[in-house]
């Protein structure tokens, strides 16, 4: 992992074209901005996982009813 230093208003490019700015500081929370392509999606952490745990879930349902359908002959 990369840590770095910013301060209010210092910002980080990513791939030259995903920019990451702190906006603001308030006690231990910190208000940051992303400028990414509308093609790249933002997500927070927890709903990203989250999203992933949802997704692994319906391809495992979708594979066990192909394979009922294969066994069964259809």
């Amino acid at each position: 992992m990369l840590a770095l230093t910013r301060k209010k208003g210092e910002a980080l490019m990513l791939n030259n074209n995903i920019e990451v700015t702190i906006l603001e500081i308030r006690g231990d929370q910190v208000k940051i901005g992303v400028s990414a392509p509308k093609e790249v999606p933002i997500y927070r952490k927890e709903v990203h996982l989250q999203i992933q745990k949802e997704n692994e879930a319906a391809a495992s349902e979708a594979s066990l009813k192909a394979l009922k359908l294969f066994s069964e002959g259809k």
